[in-house]
């Protein structure tokens, strides 16, 4: 059996998963004795305990005055010494498992101190990093260009290209002998069929782009 327990350890475990070999049994039995020291000390400090401890001294009081002397174990005369021994022995013994409990219950609050500092730090640093992102998008949308941007965008080159071509229009009307006035100057009838053309398929290839 002890070949078999010890062929089952693995000391790759964490500690907690191990079975109690190489100190675990230690470690358990000074837990179990701090928890029997806080119970004990918690049961001091109730008024159970103090009532209980006033009936037993005014028993033990009753009991050596009022009982025949030869059933008396503690001296009236000399101020019940047995009385006072036992407690000495309970004073002597409740101090240090008082002491024991504060000290365990100072390092839960350590720790317990310990861990709430770390979670404020995750938190904090959660908050600046959700805090940085928003930013960061708002800054994004300010540099996106919005659907009423692109269509006057749109606009301003469909006017520049219908400049463009009535500027043609003119320029070949010129050359064929054709020109007319500044303020009478206007293409022929095909001319102005092409060119109206024209502007209906830019005007749905721009309205295809928006939507």
């Amino acid at each position: 059996m002890a070949r078999a327990s010890k062929a089952g350890l693995r000391l790759d475990a964490p500690k907690g998963l191990r079975p109690g070999t190489l100190g675990g049994r230690r470690g358990a039995g000074n837990d179990r004795f701090g928890r029997f020291t806080e119970a004990i000390a918690r049961g001091m400090g109730t008024p159970w305990f103090l009532l209980g401890l006033t009936v037993f001294a005014i028993s033990w009081i009753l009991w050596n005055t009022l009982a025949p002397p030869a059933w008396r174990f503690d001296s009236v005369s000399l101020g019940f010494i047995a009385l006072t021994l036992v407690l000495s022995m309970q004073a002597s013994y409740a101090a240090p498992m008082i002491l024991l409990a504060q000290n365990r219950q100072d390092d839960r609050d350590r720790v317990q101190f310990e861990q709430d500092r770390q979670r404020s730090e995750r938190t904090l640093a959660d908050t600046e990093y959700l805090a940085r992102e928003v930013v960061a998008l708002r800054i994004a949308m300010k540099d996106l260009a919005s659907k009423d941007f692109i269509r006057s965008e749109l606009r301003a080159l469909l006017e520049i290209l219908d400049a463009a071509d009535e500027a043609e229009a003119a320029e070949a009307a010129e050359a064929a002998g054709l020109a007319r006035p500044a303020k009478t100057d206007r293409p022929d009838r095909g001319d102005r069929n092409r060119s109206a053309r024209e502007r209906t398929e830019r005007e749905r290839t721009g309205r295809s782009a928006l939507d």
